[in-house]
């Protein structure tokens, strides 16, 4: 059942990555809003699920950083005679972080909205037996000591419907 967590993980990684990914739609939204945001580098989209702290610590972090990770997986056997035929609960963890209190709010949730924007482009069969209905949850978390300074994180869930 591993396989599943790690399959649609990579594929989520994938979609973000695309050139009509993440970026492209962070860039349009910044324009809209006549605001200037970095891109998320490629090296900062990663699938794993590792507190900032430990992160920051371990590694040289780049900010904006995307985490992408399965917090769950379910085998509801929906389908009978399958090995699975269930869901995998997906998280897409953003991270900000600047040295100014200032701003850092409106930019996670710029963030955030464009990885709503992906997930909205990626509705249905996503190959391989995942298939993506369009639900999502969006949660903010508060502004703490971190990063550059200050860090935000805001999380995206959602659940993928996997079949084999």
């Amino acid at each position: 059942m591993a396989w599943v967590g790690s399959t649609v993980t990579a594929q989520v990684v994938a979609l973000l990555s695309a050139p009509q990914g993440l970026n492209a739609c962070v860039s349009t939204l910044a324009q809209a809003e006549n605001a200037t945001l970095p891109p998320v580098a490629q090296n900062q989209i990663l699938a794993q699920n590792v507190a900032v702290e430990l992160a920051e610590r371990t590694t040289d972090v780049q900010y904006p950083a995307v985490s992408v990770y399965c917090e769950k997986i379910v085998n509801q056997l929906k389908e009978k005679f399958r090995n699975f035929s269930g869901k995998a609960m997906m998280t897409i963890e953003v991270r900000v972080s600047q040295d100014k209190l200032q701003g850092i709010e409106s930019q996670l949730q710029t963030y955030v909205d464009a990885v709503t924007q992906v997930l909205d482009q990626n509705r249905g069969d996503w190959g391989e037996g995942m298939y993506y209905a369009g639900c999502y949850e969006a949660a903010l978390g508060p502004v703490r000591h971190g990063g550059k300074n200050f860090i935000q994180v805001g999380k995206v869930t959602f659940d993928v419907g996997v079949s084999d």
